[in-house]
């Protein structure tokens, strides 16, 4: 009786300590502290609000300038005047603008960006990659992750809610050449820790970057 009060008492404290390890690494995982001193951060950006994916229609892209934190006029599409587009289902489809990529919002303009995931902590990348890393992993976008180790977030099939994934940063080259490094941290109004709701009010996006204005590689953001 003794041994096995002994297995039970060690059951549960081995079982709290788990429970306390997973709480801890999922607000870590889904709500980082964002301010650094040096990032911009975006809380709350408003997409096709108000649209499902069962209504039968499209949800409608939107374009994003790093240097200024605003949104860009579509009819901007063709230009440099914008960095990232947010498109697909709930938004949620993050692409750079590349003139010369078939798969870019700004195909056929004259925009240079590249995108390179990075499994790395936002605050660990201190260095843009060279053009041939660029050439060679370069993605048009980022989205869900079945798989492909690219994605911003992964999609639960069960609870039909989109989880962050814990340490992808992405180092872009914008539309006009510079560096910069990206990180999506959620799609949920309120950027919540942990989402439970199917109907939390989506898509309003919370991410931070930070955009190297000097043409330099350095992505420091870290004193």
């Amino acid at each position: 009786m003794k041994r096995n009060l002994y297995k039970t008492l060690k059951m549960i404290v081995f079982a709290i300590a788990t429970m306390a390890t997973v709480s801890s690494c999922t607000k870590d995982e889904v709500k980082p502290q964002l301010e650094d001193g040096k990032s911009v951060i975006i809380k709350d950006l408003p997409g096709d609000v108000g649209n499902t994916v069962g209504s039968g229609r499209p949800f409608a892209p939107f374009y994003f300038k790093l240097s200024t934190g605003a949104k860009v006029d579509t009819a901007k599409k063709k230009t440099t005047e914008w960095d990232i587009a947010f498109a697909k289902e709930y938004n949620s489809y993050v692409s750079i603008n590349n003139g010369t990529d078939d798969g870019s919002f700004g195909n056929g303009g004259p925009g240079q960006g590249a995108m390179v995931a990075v499994n790395q902590a936002y605050d660990k990348v201190t260095t843009a990659p060279s053009d041939e890393d660029f050439a060679k992993n370069a993605i048009t976008a980022a989205g869900w992750d079945s798989g492909n180790g690219n994605g911003w977030y992964f999609y639960d099939l069960n609870t039909h809610l989109a989880i962050p994934v814990k340490n992808r940063t992405y180092v872009l080259r914008t539309a006009e050449g510079r560096y910069a490094k990206l990180e999506l941290v959620s799609m949920y109004k309120g950027a919540p820790a942990v989402v439970t709701d199917l109907n939390w009010p989506a898509p309003y996006f919370t991410f931070r970057y930070y955009v190297q204005l000097d043409g330099s590689r350095n992505l420091s953001t870290k004193d």
